[in-house]
């Protein structure tokens, strides 16, 4: 997988491997930022979900001042922190091993600029995650992947590429 803008455009990061993970194509990542690219300079950003860590660091190559990154998969936080060392982005980012979702019903209003979520498909987490964010939010803007199909609670704006949709919350 390629970070595909900022300073680490074409740099390769490792993804984890499994069929529990599905990182998110390069297309998708693309779209994404560019929907987001305004509040990234200087912006504190959270990756739930974060396998590879491929949005948060993403963020970091366009700007973001510091991300976290919250996953409960060790392997997955293992190559994360792999990719950070390989990136020398350590002094800017936190790893945290955490349910996202939990994660999330800790935090306060406002805690971040920008936050990105990719949960598996398989769940319901997309739209917990939404339900929480658009109950008390904890972000100027959450962006959440899901499956197309999926019925994203009403308030955001959702783009579609191809079988994936990822939902905006402003």
């Amino acid at each position: 997988m390629r970070i595909v803008g900022g300073e680490w455009r074409g740099r390769i990061i490792k993804a984890p491997r499994g069929k529990t993970v599905r990182p998110t194509l390069d297309r998708v990542r693309e779209a994404w930022m560019s929907i987001v690219q305004l509040s990234l300079p200087g912006a504190r950003v959270l990756d739930l979900f974060a396998g590879s860590g491929a949005l948060g660091i993403e963020a970091l190559s366009r700007g973001a001042a510091s991300a976290e990154f919250v996953d409960s998969d060790p392997r997955s936080l293992s190559i994360l922190r792999e990719n950070l060392v390989a990136l020398d982005a350590t002094d800017r980012a936190t790893v945290l091993r955490s349910d996202a979702i939990a994660f999330a019903d800790s935090l306060a209003p406002h805690s971040y600029d920008v936050v990105f979520a990719d949960p598996p498909y398989a769940t319901d987490a997309a739209v917990r995650l939404a339900e929480r964010w658009l109950s008390a939010p904890f972000s100027g803007t959450i962006g959440i992947e899901h499956a197309r199909t999926v019925a994203m609670p009403p308030g955001g704006e959702t783009r579609r590429y191809g079988d994936s949709g990822v939902t905006f919350y402003r």
